[in-house]
């Protein structure tokens, strides 16, 4: 007895292969060490990054978590791109599938930029204020005249993880697999 079904495209292998492929990648979102060299302190943007992200109690630095919740606060984003790659991968559309975790990364780090941004960070020391005085940078001889008048600081000058813009404009996305060893 026959079923009566008939197989015009057997696309069972494609699909196998996509879904391998795909379960096989990771989408890393940060600050790559080999990416991270700065002139003006002795460790790179990856060491910043961890350094506001846990904070660090010897040097008097309060964590500032930043990478975690501004991935976190994209997942409205990222989800349909991650759920594409999905549904790219069971149609057997390999490059589809990776395209879209590229999306998914680049939704995530404009997400963490944001963050940055919006955050209500726990505020800079005088003392760092008086360090980016000392480097030249605008405004912070009035955001010190402020702070001692007693004003809440408010300005750009004042604002967590934001100095040069390096440290922001270093954060990035990997698609990679996930027995890579860097």
């Amino acid at each position: 007895m026959k079923s009566g079904v008939k197989i015009t495209i057997d696309n069972a292998q494609a699909i196998l292969d996509s879904l391998k492929a795909l379960t096989s990648k990771e989408v890393l979102i940060g600050i790559p060490a080999e990416d991270s060299d700065r002139e003006d302190v002795p460790f790179g943007n990856a060491g910043i990054g961890y350094l506001n992200e846990y904070g660090s109690p010897a040097q008097n630095i309060p964590p500032r978590p930043h990478l975690r919740p501004g991935v976190k606060s994209a997942e409205p984003q990222t989800m349909p791109e991650l759920k594409a790659a999905a549904q790219a991968a069971l149609d057997g559309r390999e490059t589809s599938a990776v395209q879209s975790l590229e999306r998914a990364g680049q939704l995530a780090v404009n997400g963490v930029r944001a963050f940055i941004n919006a955050a209500d960070f726990v505020p800079l020391a005088d003392s760092t204020v008086q360090a980016r005085a000392r480097r030249g940078r605008k405004g912070a001889k009035a955001e010190m005249a402020r702070r001692q008048a007693g004003d809440l600081p408010g300005t750009e000058l004042a604002k967590p993880l934001i100095d040069t813009g390096q440290y922001v404009r270093a954060i990035t996305y990997v698609v990679r697999d996930k027995n890579a060893k860097s």
